[in-house]
């Protein structure tokens, strides 16, 4: 198969009439929490970013294959035509030492990969020791870096000055270092905030860390720990921490233009996992590691490590289409029916109090090479969709205005990866559970079954492009060929939905909002 690049029309030049998507890409890495681990950084020259995986898979003929993930830095430079800033040894985005290029013509394309390498100083070069930069001047050195990305690629062109932007990836801290300059004016010394098109953070701590439970307390100074204590975060991030959340970017920023991905796997991860919770990546607890109204998916991957989500082809997958898709799924779930099972309808018809409530679970793939999840969410990660019966059909008795109907997933797709015609196929796994059901307060697990579902289903969704706007199809793949023609979605007032229901009795709408994304 071609290279991504080959399938993507030309962009032109880089004036405001023809705006290249491809900006640079600034990598901020994550946390180094001890001296060695710090200059085991600074020796290295991407950071981790180059970091890829190999995952074992069984081939038709019951033999193992061994699947190489090169990497995200390598695919961005063998997919969509990115390169390094790095020449004859000297880092051209960010040079160590004031004047080391002085005199020289150096450019830099507009598809370059730049790390920020924010541990090294001029006391590192020279002493060969390591200054541990905190988060505000972390972050004014990438406002400095932005500025001087944009001056290296657009050169003289006022226009293409004007218009420039740059796209920030980060992993853990790199991510609160990218909201402290787009939330602290302090940070911002360079004014290029303004240039930030849009943030992908891996497994940041946005909501900070907590450890046993509690979150890292402020007086923990010792290695810059307390950068992930709330009170701290919400010194340097500007805000008013409120109900303990300091995961807003508070006007700064479009948060539909901020990415987080979300790691589900700790058992992968180091011996933190010991004291960090199950839903969590190892790390980071997963209710701490998004930013408020930004789209978010889960996968089931580590903080780091060989399964980590940097060097996972699940994490690229969703940050090229991030970066350079051009729509944008959104996929809500609104029960209409959520019968109850025979024991439990005969209580409630006998007038007692029966509670309850439901995981949901959804993974989406889209059709191609070796797909992964772009969203994965399982009861068994820890990571499914909580509510309770009244969240969702009695919204007046949990308090609640109106129904808190679950979005189960919010992907990005790129309709110029589609291979065959015209056409972008996904698989949506669904699987709706009831669980912890009681009769006056009292549990009622030994008359039910394990492990009870209440709707189960796989579907294949068949989005077309026809007349300039988007067709889509559904197949129930469970009991018919995912091949196959299926039907076409409907359409209220509310959107797009495809209808489920089964012979249980439940009812729903699986409601699939698709917009333009650029």
């Amino acid at each position: 198969m071609p290279p991504i690049s080959a399938l993507l029309p030309s962009k032109g030049s880089t004036s405001a009439s023809h705006p290249d998507a491809f900006h640079p890409i600034i990598y901020v890495r994550g946390y180094a929490m001890t001296e060695k681990a710090m200059e085991a950084t600074v020796h290295t020259p991407y950071m981790g970013f180059n970091l890829g995986s190999t995952r074992v898979r069984q081939q038709y003929d019951g033999s193992f294959k061994h699947y190489i993930f090169e990497s995200p830095l390598i695919r961005l430079m063998k997919d969509y035509g990115y390169q390094d800033a790095y020449a004859d040894g000297i880092n051209l985005a960010e040079p160590l030492h004031e004047g080391e290029l002085e005199g020289q013509n150096i450019s830099l394309p507009r598809r370059s990969i730049i790390i920020h390498r924010y541990y090294e100083s001029e006391l590192a070069a020279e002493q060969g020791a390591s200054e541990r930069a905190g988060i505000l001047t972390a972050a004014q050195r990438l406002s400095a870096l932005i500025k001087r990305v944009r001056d290296l690629v657009c050169k003289d062109d006022a226009v293409a000055a004007k218009h420039f932007k740059v796209h920030l990836v980060a992993h853990s801290m790199g991510g609160l270092i990218c909201r402290c300059l787009l939330q602290n004016n302090e940070a911002d010394t360079d004014k290029a905030a303004a240039m930030v098109d849009k943030v992908f953070t891996y497994g940041t701590p946005h909501n900070g860390i907590e450890v046993m439970g509690f979150n890292v307390p402020r007086f923990m100074g010792l290695m810059d720990a307390n950068n992930f204590n709330r009170t701290h975060m919400a010194g340097y991030l500007k805000l008013k921490a409120k109900a303990g959340k300091v995961n807003s970017l508070n006007g700064s920023f479009p948060p539909e233009r901020f990415f987080c991905f979300v790691g589900t796997n700790p058992g992968d991860y180091n011996l933190t996992r010991m004291v960090v919770e199950k839903a969590s990546d190892g790390l980071v607890t997963m209710d701490n590691a998004y930013v408020e109204d930004a789209p978010r998916v889960f996968s089931y991957t580590s903080h780091s490590g060989p399964y980590g989500m940097v060097n996972s082809k699940e994490g690229y997958d969703n940050l090229v289409r991030f970066l350079f898709g051009d729509y944008r799924l959104k996929v809500q779930l609104q029960p209409q029916v959520l019968p109850l099972s025979p024991p439990l309808k005969k209580a409630y018809e006998a007038g007692r109090q029966v509670r309850g409530s439901y995981l949901f679970e959804c993974s989406i793939k889209v059709r191609g090479d070796n797909p992964v999840p772009l969203s994965c969410r399982k009861v068994d990660h820890h990571s499914a969709v909580f509510r309770s019966f009244d969240e969702l059909l009695n919204p007046q008795k949990a308090g609640l205005k109106k129904p808190r109907y679950p979005v189960l997933a919010s992907v990005f797709l790129d309709s110029r990866r589609i291979e065959v015609g015209k056409t972008m196929v996904l698989s949506l796994e669904l699987d709706i559970q009831g669980v912890d059901f009681r009769i006056n307060g009292s549990r009622i697990m030994q008359r039910r079954a394990p492990d009870e579902h209440l709707y189960r289903q796989s579907l294949t969704l068949k989005v077309t492009l026809s007349d300039g706007d988007w067709r889509i199809r559904y197949v129930f793949a469970d009991e018919n060929w995912s091949d196959g023609r299926g039907r076409e979605a409907e359409s209220d007032k509310e959107g797009t939905f495809i209808p489920l229901k089964n012979t249980k009795g439940f009812m729903a709408k699986l409601y699939l909002d698709l917009s333009a994304w650029e």
